[in-house]
């Protein structure tokens, strides 16, 4: 039996948008700040020759060029000063995070509250500095020792260059930092992921563009172009699947008594998803890859002996490549999930200090082991599931030297980002739909209350 909330969200009508004033300006605000940042991904870096730069990736678009593309809207292609992207933030959130659930300090300070978590924000900051120092300054140095036909990428090398390539990318990188903070609190979804989604979601016209045309001109068979656009219709199915798949556990709630009166225990559920980590372990997976290889990728043949030997075998499509990044998405799947996003002992702490229990078994310690029994088994397919969707596409996509956009997780965040900004529109829409029934019977009290005053007169 469905519940009232349950069946106020399935009668929500999309006209309502035009009622909704506060969430209307929420839209138009995120909107807003998603274009500022499309249109910062095509100011380009200063002292960069942008036809040698663009004939380079456009070799290595089906390569790991391709890969960092993807994660920077297509502005590293374009050596833009959102380059970086806003990967160094989000490497240094998850980062903070593991460390939050290892270091009993940085713990403590999570459950502080609000003051707490503004000192993790800050660190999260300072951690993004380093990382987008770090990154930049290797691309700098990559760009620098780097050319493509004799033509080198950079007009007028030297420290001068290095410097204004840092200080630009480094920048870049904050500024969207602020923007996705920026979205996530005065606009709708989640800001840092919005950034990504819309990068991906700008450049794929272009993809499919590109890959018809391969298709086109007989440089792919028809055969394989319809097998590939068959792959990402059931690539995005399954993703969407397994994104909306629960694990309900029954929770009860005892009688209680209030005064003179007893209330009935009440029942509930609580929801477990099939991949409770999200894209986070496809995403920190992917840039653990991206971070040795990035310096490499613009350095060309300078780049020495060690960085050659970990081109050539964690290359796109590479045993070695494929098996670290499986490895990482199940580790990080489960590794994420206990520690941050799903942890047992909080959740049964919550339940034991609500008075609700799972049937069966003991509040306490004996429900955080049920969780953990029941979480782990459903990671098992969970992990599976990301694995297979990130690494089937990137075979497939690897072998054929198509665009890097319809690789496994790219579908992923277009999938996962989307659900979830659709339903926090959805959430507000509700809230909407509340507050309206509650002004609607306030207005009739007052009219019943206006009836009998003159009744009395």
């Amino acid at each position: 039996m469905a519940s009232a909330a349950e069946q106020m969200a399935a009668n929500i009508s999309w006209g309502a948008l035009g009622k909704a004033t506060e969430l209307r300006q929420r839209i138009f605000f995120t909107i807003g700040l998603l274009i500022v940042y499309r249109l910062g991904t095509f100011i380009p870096v200063p002292g960069i020759e942008g036809d040698a730069l663009r004939t380079f990736m456009e070799d290595a678009a089906s390569g790991i060029g391709g890969i960092l593309s993807v994660f920077t809207g297509g502005a590293l292609a374009r050596m833009g000063i959102f380059a970086l992207g806003i990967m160094p933030y989000i490497s240094a959130s998850i980062i903070v995070q593991l460390m939050t659930a290892m270091v009993p300090q940085l713990e403590q300070l999570k459950k502080e509250g609000e003051q707490g978590r503004k000192k993790i924000t800050q660190y999260t900051r300072y951690g993004t500095v380093l990382l987008a120092t770090f990154q930049s300054y290797g691309l700098a140095v990559g760009l620098q020792n780097g050319s493509v036909g004799g033509l080198p990428f950079v007009t007028d090398p030297g420290w001068f260059f290095i410097t204004s390539c840092v200080i630009t990318l480094v920048g870049g990188t904050m500024f969207l930092m602020w923007l996705g903070e920026q979205i996530t609190a005065r606009g709708i979804g989640n800001g840092i992921s919005l950034i990504i989604f819309v990068g991906i979601i700008a450049e794929l016209p272009a993809a499919f563009a590109q890959f018809f045309e391969q298709g086109r001109t007989g440089a792919l068979a028809t055969p394989v172009v319809l097998g590939v656009v068959v792959m990402l219709l059931v690539t995005l199915t399954v993703v969407v699947f397994m994104e909306r798949s629960l694990r309900k556990i029954h929770i009860q709630y005892p009688r209680r008594q209030v005064g003179m009166k007893v209330y009935d225990g009440g029942s509930s559920h609580l929801p477990i998803k099939v991949n409770p980590a999200g894209v986070i372990p496809a995403i920190f997976a992917s840039s653990l890859l991206l971070l040795p290889t990035t310096i490499g990728t613009f350095s060309g043949g300078q780049s020495g002996p060690v960085m050659s030997t970990i081109l050539a075998y964690f290359g796109p499509g590479q045993p070695l490549y494929l098996l670290f990044f499986g490895g990482m998405i199940v580790f990080f799947t489960y590794f994420y999930t206990f520690n941050v996003s799903f942890k047992t002992e909080d959740v049964a702490d919550n339940l034991k200090n609500q008075n609700g229990f799972i049937p069966g078994i003991r509040p306490g310690k004996r429900t955080a082991e049920y969780l953990d029994y029941v979480v782990n088994r459903i990671l098992v397919l969970g992990s599976i599931y990301l694995a297979i969707v990130c690494l089937l596409p990137e075979m497939v996509r690897a072998n054929l030297a198509i665009t890097a956009y319809f690789g496994g997780t790219s579908i992923l965040i277009i999938v996962s980002v989307g659900m979830d900004t659709i339903q926090q529109v959805q959430s507000h829409l509700l809230a909407h739909q509340y507050e309206g029934l509650i002004e609607k019977s306030q207005l009739r009290g007052k009219k019943r209350g206006a009836k009998k005053g003159t009744a009395r007169r």
